[in-house]
Parts: C-alpha cells; sequence; structure tokens
C-alpha cells in the first residue's frame, strides 16, 4: 500500500517493462546496433549474447536489492548499508546524474536535428527544448500519464523494429538484398572485441527500480520487468540487425551516422526511411521520459534519507509527483544544450565517458549485493540471484573489461578515459562534501539496513 502522502503504486508489469526498456531504446542505441553489425557481419550476434549475459547479471543483482529495499532511492539506499554513505552518493552522481547530463541532453538533442532536414527554419535547440517541456509537464501530471505515454512508445519502437525486420527476412519488401561480403562472422573470434559496443543495447533496465514505490508488488514484478525487456530487447534487435546487413553492405552500416535510417530506407524505401526517421524521434522522446520519470524519484528517495536537499522530497499535492526533483532534471537535460555542449562531433566521446563512470556504479550495486549477503543473510530476499555469487564476480570482472575496451581508437578512448576521471573526480568531491560536511556523517561507516527499510519492509524482513 502507498502511504497517503507519498508516491501511489498504481504501475503493473506492463508498464514496468517499458520503464526498463525506456532508457534501452535511445536513438543511440538503434546506431550501435547498425555499427555493431556492420562491423562484424552476423557474428555481432556473438558479442550481442555475451553482453545480454552481462546485462542479465545487473538485472539478478538489482532485482535482489530491489527486493530488499523496494524504495524510491535505488542505488543510494542499497549502498547506504553495504558500504556507507560515501560510496551511495558516488554511485548516484556517477551513474545517474552523469549519465542525465550528457546523454540525456544528446537525445533530447535529436529530435531538432532531425525535423531540422525537414524544417531548416527551426532551430534544433528550440524543438530540444519544447520536447522536454512537454515531457516535464507530463511527468508532473502523475505517473500514470508517464506509464501511458511510455507504454505507447515503447510499443511503437518494438513493433517497428520487429516488422522492418521481419519484412527484411522474409523479402516482403521493394529492395534487392546485396551480396554477403566476408561470410557470416567476417572477424573471427575477434568479434567479441564488440561486446562493449553491444552492451549498449541492453544497459540502462534497472532504471525501472527506482520507479519501485509506484510499482503494485514491486518484489516480483520488478525482476520480471527487467528479464522480459531485456528478453524482448534481443529479439528485435536481432531480426533488425539480420535485416540490415541483408540489404546494406557492411561497410556502409559501420561507416554510417544513421545506420537504422539507411537500412530502413534499403527494406522499405523512402517510406521506410520516413517511418524510421519518426520512430528515432520517439526513441529520443522515450529516453528522455524515462530519464525524468526515475530520476526525479531517486532523488526523492535520497532526500527522505538526507543524502539530497530536502527540496527534492516535497511532492505536488494533487498528483504525488516529485516536482522540485523533475525540474532539476529537466534543467540538467536542457542546460548542456542551451550552451551548446551537444555538438555532433564531441558528443559521443562525452556519453561514453558518462557510461564509464555509470560502469562504476554497476561495480558497486555487484558489490553491495555480495556485502549485504554476508551482513543480514537471513533478511527476507524476494528474489535471490542464482548461483549466488558467481553472477555477481563475473559482473564485476565483465565490467572492467568493458571499460578497459571502450572504444576501439586510441585517441578517442584516451579523451573518454580523461573526461570520465574528471566526472568522478567531480563527483568524489561532491560526495565526501554532502557527507562529511553538510550530514557530518562518516564516509564509509554502513547505515543499519533497518534504517533504510520502510516499515512494511521492517515487517516483512523479520517475517522472513
Amino acid at each position: 500500500m502507498s502511504a497517503p502522502d507519498g508516491l501511489k503504486r498504481t504501475m503493473g508489469l506492463p508498464s514496468a517493462v517499458a520503464a526498463a526498456c525506456g532508457l534501452v531504446v535511445a536513438s543511440t542505441t538503434l546506431v550501435s546496433l547498425g555499427q555493431g553489425f556492420g562491423l562484424g557481419g552476423g557474428g555481432f550476434i556473438w558479442a550481442m549474447v555475451l553482453a545480454l549475459v552481462i546485462n542479465l547479471f545487473v538485472a539478478f543483482t538489482y532485482a535482489e536489492l530491489s527486493g530488499i529495499v523496494p524504495k524510491a532511492g535505488s542505488i543510494d539506499h542499497y549502498t547506504m548499508p553495504a558500504l556507507g554513505r560515501f560510496l551511495a552518493m558516488m554511485a548516484v552522481i556517477s551513474g545517474y546524474v552523469i549519465v542525465t547530463i550528457f546523454a540525456g541532453s544528446a537525445e533530447a538533442s535529436v529530435p531538432g536535428l532531425v525535423l531540422n532536414q525537414f524544417f531548416p527554419g527551426i532551430p534544433p535547440m528550440v524543438t530540444a527544448t519544447v520536447l522536454v517541456l512537454i515531457l516535464t509537464y507530463i511527468n508532473l501530471r502523475g505517473v500514470e500519464i508517464y506509464a501511458w505515454v511510455q507504454l505507447t512508445l515503447t510499443v511503437i519502437m518494438m513493433a517497428t523494429l520487429v516488422i522492418m525486420g521481419v519484412v527484411g527476412l522474409v523479402g516482403g519488401g521493394p529492395a534487392t538484398p546485396v551480396p554477403a561480403g566476408g561470410g557470416f562472422n567476417p572477424m573471427g573470434m575477434a568479434v567479441l572485441s564488440l561486446t562493449a559496443l553491444g552492451f549498449w543495447l541492453f544497459v540502462g533496465v534497472e532504471y525501472v527500480t527506482p520507479m519501485a514505490e509506484e510499482i503494485k508488488n514491486p518484489g516480483k514484478i520488478i525482476p520480471m520487468a527487467m528479464i522480459v525487456a531485456l528478453g524482448v530487447i534481443m529479439l528485435a534487435m536481432i531480426l533488425f540487425g539480420y535485416a540490415s546487413i541483408r540489404f546494406v553492405p557492411l561497410e556502409t552500416l559501420a561507416g554510417s551516422a544513421a545506420p537504422h535510417v539507411d537500412a530502413a530506407q534499403a527494406i522499405m524505401g523512402a517510406p521506410g526511411a520516413a517511418w524510421m526517421g519518426i520512430v528515432t524521434v520517439l526513441a529520443a522522446a522515450s529516453t528522455v521520459n524515462t530519464l525524468l520519470a526515475a530520476l526525479p524519484r531517486l532523488l526523492y528517495g535520497m532526500a527522505e534519507k538526507g543524502q539530497a536537499p530536502a527540496l527534492f522530497g516535497r511532492l505536488h499535492a494533487q498528483y504525488k509527483t516529485p516536482t522540485w526533483g523533475t525540474a532539476f532534471i529537466a534543467l540538467c537535460i536542457l542546460v548542456p544544450i542551451w550552451i551548446g555542449i551537444t555538438d555532433l562531433q564531441t558528443v559521443l566521446t562525452y556519453i561514453m565517458a558518462g557510461a564509464f563512470a555509470w560502469f562504476v556504479s554497476y561495480i558497486i550495486a555487484h558489490l553491495n549485493v555480495i556485502v549485504l549477503r554476508m551482513k543480514y543473510p537471513n533478511v527476507h530476499r524476494p528474489f535471490k540471484t542464482p548461483l549466488f555469487p558467481l553472477p555477481q564476480i563475473l559482473g564485476i570482472v565483465s565490467m572492467v573489461y568493458v571499460m578497459i575496451n571502450i572504444f576501439p581508437d586510441p585517441a578517442v578512448k584516451a579523451a573518454i578515459y580523461q573526461y570520465a576521471l574528471i566526472f568522478l573526480g567531480l563527483a568524489a568531491v561532491v560526495s565526501a562534501v554532502w557527507v562529511g560536511v553538510v550530514q557530518k556523517q562518516p564516509l564509509f561507516k554502513p547505515v543499519p539496513l533497518e534504517d533504510v527499510m520502510g516499515e512494511q519492509e521492517k515487517a516483512e524482513a523479520v517475517g522472513g
């Protein structure tokens, strides 16, 4: 049950699956899919399978943690009882705030750049700003409206990929298949080096966990939502990816800035390109919509525990939405657009650097599961990681591998590492100052689990 003055539990499994898919199926993800198949041909599926397994480890970890503490604070609430307040804040800033500033602003810019090709008189900045403001209004009006919009966007995007994939594979469109170059797997075993690229096709399913206080029976629905989302994404990506290499030369896909649009045009002609252009805009809207829904809830949960300014803990009197948190996240997305740092030449480096920091939060999450299993072996866990602690150990090793192989070009990789260290350094300074100076709390002393749980979770833990 929801607290009278708190968030309302109204989301079921379909809405939770849509939330889990929301950040994953982004415009940048569609680019990664095309470039991955362009580089690896059909063999890219092996990198996809490995990336899927790594993200299943992430899903298992977040499913177990969210079952123990089904609170809006998500990774912050999971880390405090395991590793202390400092790393809890680090996980939030590195894994969520940084990603919002750079990846969120990049995604919000895409619709403006696309529409500017058809309507040159409308500046991309204006389109991006209007989009963010519309989605901000939707999220302020309540989680029910957010869920409906997100479910609609997700169904449209997934259906598009599946339909175009099927049309391309069965030969129902107007295009003629191109001769296969290099065979099924031109890279051989080296195709596994594309695992880092394949990782982007699935990353972000855990963004459903900050919605825990608005999901009915989160202990069961959240794990199911993440696993179903990964399966749906894998199916849609495989269908569209194989259709793409059937009609577009590998080198064209690998070198294109919009390989998914090229593939859609090759499969279904000009109508297909226009359709995929619209879907690209919707994919960007889905990502921004998910950020505006999930992150204010995370800040709301942190504010309840003093980990963020109390302003973020205020809810709208009628709609029970975190008003100030939503406004703050909207500004985090808009400011980089307004000052022009989301230039197409540099945005990839910013996104990858933000993602590097994101992986740090994944490592912290895996460590949380291991530590909490040792410290609280008898606490009630609606979901337990299969074969514990193997998924967590392999998950940490996999994260390190992906971070080392963040990008194939040495110069770009060096720039990514440079920005990532700057981001993480700033996150460490902010976290240390807030915990040590503002809160006047020890940085690494764990918080008792019962202090993080709500009353219902305490009762279930005792009963478990």
